[in-house]
Formats: C-alpha cells, structure tokens, sequence
C-alpha cells in the first residue's frame, strides 16, 4: 500500500512534469497550456455528459425493478475520470480521457471482471480497504 502511496504522490507528479516540459519546449509554453486547457473543457463536457447519460440508465434500471449495478460502476469510472482530468498533465489526461469514453470504461470493465473472477475461483477475499 505505500508503494501504490509513493507511487502515486511522487511518481506521478515528477512525470508528468517531465512530459509537460517536454511538450512545452516542442510546441511552446502557451500552446502547451492551450492544450491542456482544451482537453480540460472537452473532458469536463464529456464528464457532464456520460454523467447524464448513465443517471438515465440507472434510473431506467431501477424502474424495471433491477440492480443497476453495470451503470453505477460506469458512474464510478466517470468519477475517477473527471478527478483525473483536473490533475494538470498530459498523463492523468488520458488516463482520465479513457475512464470516461465508453470504450475505455468497457476494457476497464472487462478487466476488472476477470480480475475479480480470478479472485473468487481461488478463493482469495478481496479486502475494498487495500485499494
């Protein structure tokens, strides 16, 4: 758990610092937070509008009588993505870009699928707390 801790508040940073001066020495400084401030916006619009759409399905879920349980971690993958997008940098932009867009969060799904279906055939208890 430290490590992940490290990893995330040392790591990260130091990174994307390293490609954000990268790019900026490419294209410029003021077009390097043109870009970032462009992909900021378009992430907030696409955050707004999956947001909408999957607290319809959920709502369409919950009117058949059903557990919306797909929509809600949809609605949690477009959380993490927004947080990411308001991180500054290239990295934590995709990344978040991809937990937004309905084909990352459906590769995301996919894997966390597996990932806990390996879990429960080998009988390992899997402990929320450590994430």
């Amino acid at each position: 758990m430290l490590a992940r801790l490290f990893i995330i508040f040392a790591v990260v940073p130091v990174l994307e610092l390293y490609v954000l001066i990268k790019v900026g020495k490419l294209i410029g400084a003021w077009e390097t937070v043109a870009i970032l401030l462009a992909v900021s916006f378009a992430g907030a619009w696409l955050v707004r509008h999956q947001g909408f759409a999957i607290i319809s399905r959920i709502q369409g879920e919950l009117a058949a009588g059903r557990i919306p349980a797909g929509e809600m971690l949809d609605g949690l993958l477009v959380l993490v993505g927004g947080i990411l997008l308001l991180t500054p940098g290239f990295i934590t932009d995709f990344l978040g870009l991809f937990f937004i867009i309905p084909a990352g969060r459906f590769l995301l799904k996919q894997y966390l699928r597996r990932w806990l279906e390996s879990r429960l055939s080998r009988g390992g208890v899997i402990n929320i707390r450590r994430f």
